[in-house]
């Protein structure tokens, strides 16, 4: 005669597939904040020295293009030298400020600076949804600290804005807009961005970074362990009542 599971294992069957579920909703749900966030990363950017910054901005609206993005650069710590590589189908402003003080620089002093620097798309460009785009800019001196915020705001075509603006203060929680955090290098010149990233000298910054990389990898493998766990017992509880029925 058929066999029909116990009711042990019908109910291990749905502890089962609501732990899956749950599971699967975190990593969905995990992937679609990183992929959100905007970053900024450096493969030379060192503490008295100059560098590339990449800004890697995500689109993150299923319905409106990014037509805008508006970069403010540190002002306590300011980066006396500013460039910006040009983006096909954009257009770039640099605004400066007046400096409260001069500051010495080899070959003189530097009263004013680049305060933001503003990417306008061309009439019906952008940044499609489901794309991203990557904004440079050539600067420095970096100043002698661990890492260099920079808010950024994002523009979309429908008229809205969002605002990567929200400090991320250590021990607590990342916030839902956070700034744009580079991580300095070091002495052997390895950096990082804010989210865990890994530089242009490896894999790529931002939702691709390896942190993200390694935390789906370690809940995949809790997945597995917990499916292998769950369905041994229900085959265990099958074949002893298979066993007492014979």
């Amino acid at each position: 005669m058929p066999l029909t599971p116990s009711r042990p294992a019908r109910r291990l069957g749905v502890v089962l597939l609501a732990a899956l579920t749950a599971l699967a909703g975190l990593l969905a749900a995990g992937a679609g904040v990183a992929s959100a966030h905007v970053t900024v990363s450096s493969a030379d950017a060192a503490p008295g020295g100059y560098g590339k910054l990449t800004f890697r901005v995500p689109n993150e609206s299923d319905a409106a293009s990014t037509v805008g993005l508006r970069i403010q650069l540190p002002t306590d710590t300011p980066l006396t030298s500013v460039r910006a590589q040009p983006v096909p189908g954009w257009t770039v402003t640099l605004t400066r400020a007046q400096l409260p003080e001069p500051i010495e620089v080899s070959g003189g002093e530097v009263d004013e600076v680049v305060s933001v620097v503003e990417y306008r798309a061309v009439d019906g460009g952008g940044v499609a949804p489901g794309q991203f785009q990557e904004f440079a800019l050539s600067g420095g001196p970096f100043p002698d600290a661990e890492s260099l915020a920079f808010n950024v705001v994002q523009s979309y075509s429908d008229g809205s804005e969002v605002a990567w603006i929200e400090p991320t203060i250590e021990g607590q929680g990342e916030p839902e807009h956070p700034a744009a955090v580079l991580s300095l290098a070091s002495a052997d010149g390895g950096t990082s961005d804010a989210h865990g990233g890994t530089t242009e000298t490896g894999a790529a910054s931002g939702t691709d970074d390896g942190g993200n990389g390694l935390a789906v990898t370690a809940l995949v493998v809790a997945v597995l362990g917990l499916v292998a766990g769950l369905t041994g017992l229900v085959l265990g509880l099958r074949a002893r009542r298979r066993t007492v029925s014979s």
